[in-house]
């Protein structure tokens, strides 16, 4: 029997919340897709997590006319991009466990927010600051040098995102109707969101579990909009949040030596995609000043079209390849705002 495997690659993006695999050809054409639940390996571990995947990837390789046969490998190599990867040794065990299934010939895994950085440059040469549910980011060079964050909340320096804008915007509003701390407007509008007369009307609300903890994220645009109406505390949060992406891309544009050179800063995630003025006028304003030659682009294009760029990165794929595949997902060229002084 011939095992040689088709020269395909096996793009995968497992977010929180949903997974995407996508079987790309050597010439950048997406021939099967699938999509299904979230990848949590912390919750479930990496066996689980890996194993709810293969039924993902059975979908995908029967919509591409495959099937997946044990001891075959279905394609030439395997590109993941994983949620919750944020530490080296995580990437390792997933790896191993990706590889197991026997996929590929090769298997690369990596945190997810290398896929949205690969799918927003040109080459695998830049930096990416995520900023949806949680903050992260990570830089990389054709040479295969990396720069990364363990990312996994307060204890590793973390602050922000949308869940911990919730957070901060609850604490200064609650302090502020029970006489700890100065007026802001917050208090009035995080619990009118919600239809609710006060602060505390709402921390009730969230503590007895009469709001699904979920819906914390529901204030982070209230937040924004709070700001943008010129509250002072309501600024100061989102001017805070503005300070560390700025101070993560340039931190990893450093680390690559990239800092004084014109290179590509990739913003993605739901605070990000949704372009607040505030935030992003105060990003273009720090990166300006500490990063003057760096190129801004916000990313909205699907991620699972970064693990199949580094994915075809790997094969050797051309130019004209990757813009095959990114017109598959209605992308051109990686659009990008220059937001720096000529």
């Amino acid at each position: 029997m011939d095992l040689t495997p088709q020269p395909l690659v096996l793009a995968v993006d497992a977010g929180n919340s949903k997974t995407d695999v996508a079987i790309v050809a050597a010439d950048g054409s997406v021939l099967g897709t699938a999509r299904g639940g979230g990848f949590q390996p912390h919750i479930t571990g990496a066996e689980a997590a890996v194993g709810a995947l293969a039924l993902i990837v059975a979908d995908a390789a029967e919509a591409a006319g495959l099937s997946v046969t044990p001891g075959v490998p279905l394609v030439e190599h395997v590109s993941a991009c994983l949620a919750n990867a944020d530490l080296p040794a995580e990437e390792r065990e997933l790896g191993l466990a990706v590889d197991a299934r026997g996929w590929g010939r090769s298997t690369q895994v990596a945190n997810d927010t290398f896929g949205l950085l690969r799918a927003g440059v040109d080459a695998p040469r830049g930096v990416a600051v995520v900023c949806g549910a949680g903050i992260n980011c990570a830089g990389m060079l054709p040479d295969g040098r990396t720069a990364r964050f363990p990312a996994v909340g307060r204890i590793s320096g973390d602050w922000g995102g949308g869940y911990g804008l919730a957070e901060e915007a609850l604490w200064w509003a609650a302090r502020a109707e029970d006489g700890r701390g100065g007026p802001t407007a917050l208090a009035e509008t995080l619990p009118a969101h919600f239809g609710l007369p006060s602060m505390y009307a709402l921390i009730e609300a969230l503590h007895l579990g009469h709001l699904a903890v979920h819906r914390r994220y529901e204030l982070a645009p209230v937040l924004f909009s709070t700001a943008e109406a010129g509250d002072p505390v309501a600024r100061a949060i989102v001017m805070r949040q503005a300070e560390e992406i700025v101070t993560l891309a340039c931190v990893a544009l450093e680390r690559l030596d990239l800092l004084g050179e014109e290179a590509d800063v990739v913003l993605g995630g739901g605070v990000l995609a949704a372009r607040h003025p505030l935030l992003m006028d105060a990003i273009a304003e720090g990166l300006g000043a500490r990063a003057p030659k760096a190129v801004i682009a916000v990313v909205t294009a699907p991620p699972v079209l970064g693990a199949a760029l580094l994915g075809l990165d790997h094969t050797g794929a051309g130019h004209k390849v990757q813009v095959r595949l990114r017109a598959h997902y209605g992308t051109g060229e990686p659009e990008e705002h220059a937001m720096r002084e000529d």
